[in-house]
């Protein structure tokens, strides 16, 4: 392999869907022993909360999973699109904002709900204004999406 595979999560804000985004699948891609095939970000679609951690609530939720979530937030910049293979974002209007950035590649930005089952939410919710349950969401549906992105990137599943 010549080069690292790259993908990043984009959600607005880059405190909560995000990072949740970026920490699961980066769980997951170490777990299955490919943390150096495969490189992991994420961003939002506004700069309100540049430099920020993710939310604390989403820590929490994440971390009773076992799931750590650092870094902090940025926003998405038309360099991304040559620096990841694959775009993912969490809901339809954050999926509108990127391509309103242009220089997309075709099929290079997805929605999150692409990688689950027919019959998915198209957006993962915006937890950020809600109660705990909210969060919990998130982490389902990033964590049933983990298995399908992988094999995107890696070229076994369909696209």
């Amino acid at each position: 392999m010549s080069k690292p595979y790259s993908v990043l999560f984009v959600c607005m804000g880059n405190i909560c869907r995000s990072p949740t985004g970026e920490g699961l699948f980066r769980a997951y891609v170490e777990d299955r022993g490919l943390s150096d095939r495969i490189h992991i970000d994420s961003a939002g679609t506004i700069s309100y909360h540049t430099g920020n951690p993710p939310d604390p609530r989403v820590i929490e939720s994440a971390a009773r999973r076992g799931y750590e979530l650092t870094g902090s937030a940025r926003q998405i910049s038309r360099s991304d699109f040559d620096r990841f293979d694959l775009i993912v974002a969490m809901d339809r209007e954050n999926y509108s904002d990127i391509i309103d950035l242009g220089g997309a590649r075709p099929d290079q930005v997805r929605l999150l709900s692409s990688f689950l089952p027919d019959g998915s939410s198209p957006d993962v919710p915006d937890p950020y204004y809600g109660g705990a349950d909210g969060f919990e969401t998130v982490l389902d549906m990033i964590e049933q999406a983990c298995p399908e992105i992988l094999d995107r990137l890696l070229g076994s599943s369909p696209g």
